[in-house]
């Protein structure tokens, strides 16, 4: 199999953590999308947007649920150079509002996925993968979406037994 792209968005500062708000220096899904890249030598690529979203959880949700609402396609800072250098993209993502942040519709939107594998994780509070696999499948017509991976984002740091049994199922 060839090197994958592993895509990702996540969040530092404040976060929702085992019922509280905790401080995290690297986001949940970073911790996770390392971890993959580790395992399969994948290329990282971190989703970013132009506006950052708020420090302050309660505020980011707000915000967050906002785009949703708006169905808002934010700027992203930057796009891989050559999305047809992959067959596979593992795309990572925390679970916001039931979807994935609007970001990464942007990120999906900007590319043809047609004959590639895209690979979904998230890292959750209680949420799963919700409807994502889904909302990539409606968003990536002619890409094959394969059976996502749910971290709950407490036990990202000790993900990897989960991480490898999925990359392995998936012929990683």
């Amino acid at each position: 199999m060839t090197r994958p792209l592993i895509a990702y968005f996540s969040r530092a500062g404040q976060n929702y953590v085992n019922g509280q708000v905790r401080a995290l220096a690297v986001g949940n899904t970073e911790v996770v999308a390392r971890m993959i890249a580790e395992e399969t030598g994948g290329d990282l690529f971190r989703i970013e947007t132009v506006h950052e979203y708020a420090v302050d959880y309660t505020e980011c949700t707000e915000e967050a649920a906002d785009e949703k609402r708006l169905k808002a396609r934010p700027k992203l800072r930057a796009l891989p150079k050559n999305i047809d250098d992959y067959d596979t993209v593992i795309l990572g993502y925390p679970n916001w509002w039931g979807t994935m942040p609007m970001a990464v519709y942007t990120f999906l939107e900007s590319f043809d996925f047609t004959n590639k594998v895209i690979m979904p994780f998230c890292t959750h509070e209680g949420s799963g993968l919700s409807g994502t696999e889904r909302d990539i499948a409606r968003t990536c017509p002619g890409a094959e979406v394969v059976a996502g991976l749910a971290i709950h984002g407490a036990d990202a740091a000790h993900a990897r037994s989960q991480v490898q049994a999925w990359l392995a199922h998936n012929g990683f």
